[in-house]
């Protein structure tokens, strides 16, 4: 029995003391009433917190890698303290926007985020920011293409290069880890992209600095300024934190070919203010302003017709400026280069940097302009022309260049001529002058005509031989036929050639029909008779066919004429008979026998005749 007994398990008995609710609690030995008393003190004295939701916390203390936050709950949360460097002015005692992630993780902890409660409500900030034109706080977290990345209220947002600073920045690095002050310019909302700005506030400041300068800003002021930029067209100053312009023309009284040839950079300079802009914040500057204008220094003797010496400092493509004193130029005209009517570059005549004499055409002093010729050193080639160049002298001329209606002679330097594309041939035709001569070739010329007043000269080359038409006159003459040479067949009609005599007519399509309805062709030796003739206008019109068909015409005409008489003949005869009649009595049988017979003998012998 013994062993029996001692062979089975022993069981623990329960004692009704046992408090259940308190296993696995540790020393927890509330009463279940002192515990709804404490509960009812929590809710009493305690914030009511829900997962998910954004309170306002308190900072309460840093450790070093976490920012303690009170919240009023029964426990206090933790964020990193990485979530504040955008403002590293946050101290204990400060508010912050904070997210409850959990009331309690696996361990009890209150967890929350001030990260994601910015990014709550950073977009409602940004556009706020945006509309009513804040400065706010960014904290730059690092370099990208083109720019910097900046925190914004939890956002990241872009900061151009351009929008650093006002002047050109070149290693965006040194701002990386900054916190800076910054103004929202733009937000895209779909895109959720941010730009912001640290150059306006810059430019703000200045805005305010140049109102203040512009205000003392006077017409003639002089002032020191520092050159600031140096451009193809003028300079820029600073004076003293408002920039002026210095204009090119302004620099100097003479020719300045770019601004680097007198100033440099971060040169100071006294400049006068010219004109000034409120409105657009511009300021005209001048520094020649400062020395004698040359033109009050210029000989007051200097007129129309004298003769000067000077340098020429420009070539344009419309003529040379040429310096006569220092910051006093004239121009010569390209035209005024030559006496020749074919306009070529100056630089064909003057190179920068030539000491040249030249003839003073009109001097503007209130205007200061001086207009300059070269050809005026040279006599006039037009003032003895007649002399020189009478109606019907011949002479030797170049080809200079053509146009659709003629060719333009060169008889001298300055001297041209026009040969008209009619008086090149009194044969010949050409449909261009460049078919009769070439540019550069030599041509004798008879001058036609003499035009002093307009400078032309009127020219001709067939003029040189006598006039062959006063010789075909008379051998075109109208119904005359003669031998030709079919040319080339056109639709209209062909050209018809005399070698014999060096010319050649025209044979309208329906002259060119032979005889048996068949067409001539090109290059077949056929007889052509003259339908026309004219010298003025140098035209000669032929037909083949009129050949033929005027001989058959007359000799229908010679029959017809043949007929016509024979009738009238007989006509006459039956009407002597006639009147024979009427004298016969009815007794002078004997006689009308004997007229009837004569008049039998007269038919027998005309058709005797007549075989």
């Amino acid at each position: 029995m013994t062993s029996e007994n001692s062979s089975k398990p022993a069981f623990a008995v329960p004692t009704e003391e046992f408090d259940w609710d308190n296993t696995g609690k540790g020393n927890d030995v509330y009463k279940p009433e002192e515990r709804e008393r404490l509960e009812a003190l929590y809710n009493t004295d305690l914030n009511t917190i829900h997962d998910h939701s954004l309170i306002t916390g308190t900072i309460i203390g840093f450790t070093a890698k976490e920012a303690i936050i009170n919240i009023g709950y029964k426990s206090d949360g933790l964020i990193p303290i990485t979530e504040l460097r955008y403002n590293p002015d946050f101290k204990v005692g400060d508010q912050i926007e904070v997210f409850v992630e959990a009331t309690e993780d696996k361990a009890g902890q209150l967890v929350l985020s001030h990260k994601r409660a910015r990014a709550l409500k950073s977009w409602d900030r940004v556009n706020e920011a945006l509309q009513n034109d804040q400065i706010i706080n960014g904290f730059v977290k690092a370099r990208t293409k083109g720019g910097l990345i900046v925190d914004v209220f939890g956002i990241e947002a872009f900061l151009p290069g351009s929008q650093i600073d006002i002047k050109p920045i070149r290693d965006f690095d040194v701002f990386v880890g900054k916190t800076m002050e910054f103004k929202v310019v733009k937000i895209n909302n779909e895109f959720k992209n941010v730009v912001v700005s640290h150059k306006v506030l810059i430019e703000e400041e200045l805005e305010s600095q140049k109102m203040e300068i512009m205000s003392k800003l006077e017409k003639g002021q002089v002032l020191e300024a520092t050159v600031k930029n140096i451009t193809s067209y003028g300079v820029f100053m600073d004076l003293g934190g408002v920039d002026g312009l210095l204009h090119i023309t302004d620099i100097a009284w003479g020719r300045v070919n770019h601004p680097e040839e007198v100033l440099q950079l971060d040169q100071k300079l006294n400049v006068v203010i010219l004109d000034f802009d409120e409105e657009k914040k511009r300021i005209a500057l001048g520094l020649k302003q400062l020395t004698p204008q040359p033109w009050d220094s210029l000989d007051p003797n200097l007129k129309a017709g004298d003769k000067i010496k000077g340098k020429v400092v420009v070539i344009a493509d419309y003529g040379a400026f040429i310096e006569i004193i220092p910051g006093v130029e004239g121009l010569v005209h390209v035209t005024e280069m030559s006496w020749s009517h074919h306009l070529r570059s100056p630089q064909d005549f003057l190179k920068v940097g030539d000491e040249t004499e030249a003839v003073i055409l009109n001097i503007d002093r209130e205007e200061r302009k001086i207009s300059l010729g070269i050809k005026q050193l040279k006599p006039d080639p037009w003032a003895d022309i007649l002399q020189k160049y009478p109606i019907g002298s011949k002479h030797k001329g170049k080809v200079r260049n053509f146009s659709h209606f003629g060719i333009f002679i060169e008889l001298e330097e300055g001297i041209d001529g026009l040969l008209h594309i009619s008086d090149l041939s009194w044969t010949k035709k050409f449909k261009h002058p460049s078919e009769f001569a070439k540019t550069g070739d030599e041509i004798d010329v008879v001058v036609l005509e003499v035009d002093t007043e307009n400078r032309k000269l009127s020219l001709g080359h067939k003029q040189l031989q006598e006039n062959p038409w006063d010789t075909y006159e008379t051998i075109f003459t109208a119904n005359a036929v003669l031998e030709g040479v079919v040319g080339k067949i056109t639709d209209k009609g062909a050209s018809i050639l005399f070698p014999q005599y060096g010319i050649e007519g025209f044979a309208p399509y329906r002259h060119l029909m032979k005889e048996g309805n068949i067409m001539a062709k090109p290059d077949e030796k056929l007889p052509f008779k003259v339908i026309e003739f004219s010298k003025e206008t140098q035209k000669i019109m032929l037909s083949h066919t009129r050949t033929y068909e005027d001989l058959v015409f007359e000799k229908k005409q010679a029959e017809k004429s043949s007929k016509e008489k024979e009738a009238e003949s007989t006509r006459q005869s039956l009407k002597k008979i006639k009147d024979n009649i009427e004298k016969t009595t009815l007794g002078d049988l004997d006689a009308l026998s004997n007229l009837k017979s004569d008049l039998e003998k007269s038919k027998s012998s005309k058709e005797q005749g007549q075989s």
